[in-house]
């Protein structure tokens, strides 16, 4: 299978996958176990997933790990934008310490 895959210029390969997690608006589904698999064909490349346990939680559910900022990263998005350190180290917590992020969304 794979021979004749490849005469017909589709590249095909297996990835070692714990879990495979899609990020939805309002949910996230979490595939555990599965096996993944990369296909390139005709320079396009898709993803096959196959088997595994499946479970949906809530979008940010795993967002209980706390992203430590930076006092010197909040100093530099306050001076940037103009906005108290208080709101400048909100917008960092919002754009999950992402500095570019935080000055658009105060600049916005």
């Amino acid at each position: 299978m794979k021979v004749m895959m490849k005469r017909m210029g589709i590249k095909s390969d297996d990835i070692d996958a714990e879990s495979v997690t899609i990020h939805c608006a309002d949910r996230d589904i979490v595939i555990e176990g599965a096996d993944v698999s990369r296909m390139v064909i005709q320079g396009q490349t898709m993803y096959s997933i196959t088997g595994g346990t499946a479970r949906e939680q809530e979008s940010g559910a795993d967002a209980d790990v706390e992203i430590e900022i930076d006092d010197d990263d909040v100093k530099m998005v306050a001076e940037q934008t103009g906005a108290s350190e208080e709101k400048a180290r909100g917008a960092l917590e919002e754009a999950e310490g992402n500095i570019a992020e935080a000055i658009m969304k105060l600049k916005g």
